[in-house]
């Protein structure tokens, strides 16, 4: 990586409390609102796809935990519960991704709209205009898929939560029977989430394929 990138990400690091410090660094290199939001709408989609092995892996966990038969309690609820704070981990990371993709769409929509108001040729204007409510329409779908892959984030953890919980305080063979019959709801909050979140990597690539395009 050259100096003046790494310089620049350090200043941007040191003005992340100001957006549009953090955007003007970064266009005086070269890189614009477009490619920067590209790059996020990448990093939400490929924070989805962390989190959907993160959960199939904890239901895994959880499978197996149920289904234990002899050996180590505290070791295999050492696991769950590893897999569980992974999970939380994962879904805090996909809510960040999704808000950093609302911030520089804002300004990049706004920069958008107070450019157009600079165009002389109409036709050229006009062309802009139908482009910027083009983008914006696709961003919407995008957003809406998003935010509704993020809702099932908190059923799915909420389910997997109280069952960890209650092994933390009932560490015995009887309390993992009792809560055998739990893994087919668990089962579903994560086959929601997952569908949720497919559908939501599917519109991150159709918006990408859309911005490089454009």
């Amino acid at each position: 990586m050259s100096t003046i990138r790494i310089l620049a990400m350090g200043l941007a690091l040191l003005t992340a409390g100001c957006e549009s410090t953090y955007y003007s660094v970064w266009e005086k290199l070269g890189v614009e609102k477009r490619d920067i939001m590209t790059k996020r709408v990448e990093k939400a989609r490929d924070s989805q796809q962390e989190a959907q092995e993160q959960f199939r892996s904890a239901l895994e966990q959880f499978k197996a935990t149920v289904s234990f038969d002899g050996g180590e309690l505290e070791s295999a609820y050492r696991k769950l519960n590893s897999e569980f704070e992974d999970s939380e981990e994962a879904a805090e990371t996909v809510r960040e991704r999704i808000s950093d993709i609302e911030s520089v769409a804002d300004a990049l929509f706004a920069e958008w709209e107070d450019e157009i108001d600079l165009y002389t040729n109409a036709n050229l204007k006009r062309d802009s205009q139908a482009k910027l409510n083009d983008t914006r329409r696709q961003y919407a779908q995008l957003l809406k898929t998003m935010r509704r892959a993020e809702a099932r984030l908190d059923p799915a953890l909420d389910a997997m939560r109280d069952q960890v919980l209650y092994l933390k305080h009932n560490l015995n063979a009887r309390a993992i029977q009792s809560i055998k019959g739990e893994v087919v709801s668990i089962n579903r909050e994560v086959d929601k989430l997952i569908s949720a979140m497919e559908a939501a990597i599917k519109e991150a690539d159709r918006f990408i394929s859309q911005l490089q395009a454009g």
